[in-house]
């Protein structure tokens, strides 16, 4: 569950559960929240699962698990998945070097798993999997102030730079680890790592303190997110082949074998997918698994979709066949088709660009 639930419940949250985890859904007024973020600067507690991942051959043994190759330089991060030997994503993770210990952060349903099927397999490997996940904090800070809204709290060290790298200093008193993250929101972004017995003055002072920020939920999180193009674990990534998401800031294709791999290398020298994540401006808001039309064809279906407090209009993210009919879309909504347009994404611009947006070769 959150860390700090009646932290939260004061600020008037309502909650839900992601992946087992129960997280806050919205604080009220969700679309001026979101307003906020995107002009100002927000703070979301996020419910990660996370795993330290220790001894002398812990990089090595990671590295060789996933999709992208792990830094071996304290200070510093990748974006990576595992795979199964199909290719289809099991999960994406964030994996950091903390000198000693990797942090490797997942979704909150995979983290046990993961440290399961990672312990089975390390055989003679000086490699030790603990699951940490009650042990932190996750607070992400998003917003084209974000940079100064750390700037104005952050004592003992500087403001992160370079994407997935990081930082340790001092929120208030608490001893704090603040990474320049891959803006998802497609707004500069950050996150504030600390000990969950720090959580609730390390909240209360980005919330607080400095620049005063917004707090924000998941519903939040998700008009973001669409806006920005990014697809999401539970949504769009779970069980997809990368190729198909153009999830190319997971993937390295210059290191050595994983898991998947081959699938993966295949379809990028095939020269494309045959599949491809796109953005829907719809006349409608659909539902997830909503079926998308090119005249009397079925080319695809909806994997999201929101009411855009930015645009205030309907928006959606679908996957579809890489080749379109000429014909006219259309999205199928309550038993009709409604008209569609595809959309150039991100559907708003903001201070950041999502690392996960679509890129194809």
């Amino acid at each position: 569950m959150t860390v700090l639930q009646d932290v939260h419940e004061a600020h008037g949250a309502t909650f839900r559960s992601v992946g087992g985890r129960r997280v806050v859904d919205t604080y009220g007024r969700p679309e001026r929240t979101h307003r906020a973020v995107r002009n100002v600067v927000g703070v979301c507690e996020f419910g990660y699962g996370v795993l330290v991942v220790t001894g002398d051959d812990r990089i090595d043994y990671v590295d060789n698990a996933v999709s992208n190759r792990v830094p071996d330089g304290d200070g510093e991060g990748c974006y990576a998945l595992l795979l199964d030997p199909q290719g289809a994503v099991e999960t994406d993770m964030y994996v950091y070097n903390a000198g000693e210990r990797l942090l490797v952060f997942t979704p909150p349903q995979r983290a046990e798993p993961l440290a399961e099927e990672w312990r089975e397999k390390t055989f003679i490997q000086d490699v030790e999997i603990t699951v940490a996940t009650d042990d932190f904090a996750v607070f992400g800070v998003h917003g084209p102030k974000a940079t100064e809204k750390i700037a104005s709290v952050l004592h003992q060290t500087g403001t992160p730079e370079a994407p997935l790298s990081f930082e340790r200093g001092e929120l208030g008193d608490a001893g704090v680890t603040v990474i320049r993250t891959d803006d998802l929101s497609g707004e500069e972004s950050f996150d504030v790592v600390c000990g969950a017995d720090d959580a609730e003055r390390v909240f209360d002072t980005l919330v607080n303190r400095g620049l005063n920020a917004v707090p924000f939920g998941y519903r939040t999180w998700e008009t973001l997110t669409l806006e920005a193009g990014t697809p999401l674990f539970d949504t769009e990534i779970e069980g997809a082949l990368p190729n198909d998401l153009g999830l190319r800031t997971a993937l390295d294709f210059e290191k050595g074998c994983y898991v998947g791999q081959e699938v993966v290398s295949r379809i990028e020298n095939r020269g494309h997918p045959r599949t491809r994540l796109v953005g829907l401006r719809v006349d409608a808001l659909p539902e997830a698994g909503a079926a998308v039309f090119a005249g009397d064809d079925h080319v695809g279906s909806v994997t999201r979709a929101v009411e855009s407090p930015s645009l205030d209009a309907s928006i959606a993210l679908a996957t579809v066949d890489w080749e379109l009919p000429e014909e006219d879309l259309t999205v199928r909504v309550d038993g009709s088709e409604v008209g569609t347009t595809l959309a150039d994404l991100p559907f708003v611009d903001g201070s950041g660009d999502s690392a996960r947006r679509p890129r194809y070769a």
